[in-house]
């Protein structure tokens, strides 16, 4: 903790992204609810994700360090030379291993972490033409994509989310978009159904995610601080939401066990089961994950449910399922 902060004001280090900031936002009114009198500041920090948005992301990625995760690494460069206290992150855009010194200390209650398919015309993923054209940048939602739909053509499209629906109503090419529900809903564009957006109108459909797995900590805002930064940790724990940790921790003990990148073809999604849930314990969590091999088109599959205080433990069940390749545990 700065010695600023230790006078009642810490800094929050955000990209500039209008998402990033919607989401810099809601991490501020959270600490100033649980801590009234704490003063806030905000540093907007350009990343080499922000600075090379004309080439696909596994470009970038290459270019740089891949498992550092190129929308964070200048965040947590600005931590480690204490010019932020805190560093408000996208949680699915963090690598699944933190490099020593940093920690993810609160996770902020985590919207719907469902992907969600833009299309030009109503009646989403099944009335898409054959050979249609979607539009995403990330190698997961391609392979699932092109698991249930192989008929259709995808491209890799980069830009904010504004810019992306943007590029979709002025291209003739691209019929339809893969986004991350929550960004949407966050940026207050989706509404019964349809997504408004610079004054256009498009269709949307929420993916089930039993069908199309989400990236691990899809929906979740992180905020990571310098480890042995005592005062701040003890301020950020106190927004924390038990049950987003519980269920992220699950999923990013999954994707660190497999040796997840950026760019590895997975989904994970780790649930706490309710009572309402058919043929499950109350309490319990259940984790689901999809894993495409090289060269393969349909992917690896595994279902796995246990005591929430096993997390690490289901964690490595579900890899384990997932390399057996046989029939999912109930």
């Amino acid at each position: 903790m700065s010695e600023n902060a230790g006078q009642g004001m810490i800094t929050l280090g955000t990209r500039g992204s209008a998402l990033a900031l919607v989401q810099a936002g809601m991490a501020e009114e959270a600490l100033r609810a649980a801590w009234p009198g704490l003063e806030i500041q905000r540093r907007i920090i350009k990343t080499t994700g922000d600075r090379h948005t004309d080439v696909p992301l596994s470009e970038v990625a290459q270019a740089g360090s891949l498992d550092k995760g190129v929308f964070i690494k200048e965040l947590e460069a600005a931590l480690q030379e204490g010019e932020i206290d805190v560093a408000v992150h996208s949680l699915k855009d963090m690598p699944s291993v933190l490099e020593e010194g940093f920690a993810i200390v609160a996770v902020l209650p985590r919207a719907s972490p469902r992907d969600a398919l833009i299309t030009k015309k109503e009646g989403g993923l099944s009335d898409l033409g054959k050979g249609a054209t979607v539009a995403t940048s990330s190698v997961r939602r391609q392979r699932l994509l092109q698991s249930l739909r192989p008929d259709l053509r995808v491209t890799d499209i980069r830009g904010n989310v504004p810019t992306r629906i943007r590029k979709l109503h002025e291209s003739e090419e691209i019929d339809g978009l893969l986004l991350a529900q929550a960004g949407l809903s966050r940026l207050g564009l989706l509404r019964d159904g349809l997504v408004e957006s610079e004054g256009k109108v498009t269709y949307v459909e929420e993916l089930d995610e039993k069908r199309f797995v989400p990236a691990g900590g899809q929906g979740a805002v992180a905020l990571e601080v310098r480890a042995g930064d005592a005062g701040t940790v003890s301020i950020c724990e106190a927004v924390n939401d038990a049950e987003s940790m519980l269920t992220v921790r699950a999923e990013r003990s999954f994707l660190a066990l497999l040796g997840a990148g950026c760019e590895t073809p997975v989904g994970v999604i780790g649930k706490v089961m309710g009572k309402d849930d058919p043929g499950a314990v109350a309490g319990d969590l259940l984790m689901r994950a999809v894993l495409f091999e090289d060269g393969e088109s349909e992917p690896l599959e595994g279902v796995v449910s246990g005591a929430r205080e096993d997390a690490g433990g289901l964690a490595a069940r579900l890899l384990a399922e997932l390399k057996r390749g046989g029939e999912p545990e109930n």
